[in-house]
């Protein structure tokens, strides 16, 4: 951290500040065992499927396959 503050290089040093502000939440993200994967993938299948049917179907329909694919 020293060196980013020290590296002159206006970007590098206004990360490692942030991080330095951040630490506890830096700390907690990268020991506890806890990940959002699973929910982002349920996201990322939701936001495709809306995609999919924008425009082609009412709501009924994209309700319907929304549970059929979850």
């Amino acid at each position: 951290m020293g060196e980013a503050r020290a590296c002159e290089v206006s970007a590098v040093e206004t990360f490692a500040e942030g991080l330095e502000q951040d630490g506890a939440a830096v700390r907690a993200a990268l020991t506890t065992p806890w990940r959002d994967a699973q929910a982002e993938d349920q996201i990322t299948k939701l936001k495709l499927l809306k995609r999919q049917m924008y425009g082609r179907a009412n709501f009924d329909l994209f309700r319907r396959r929304v549970l059929l694919t979850i």
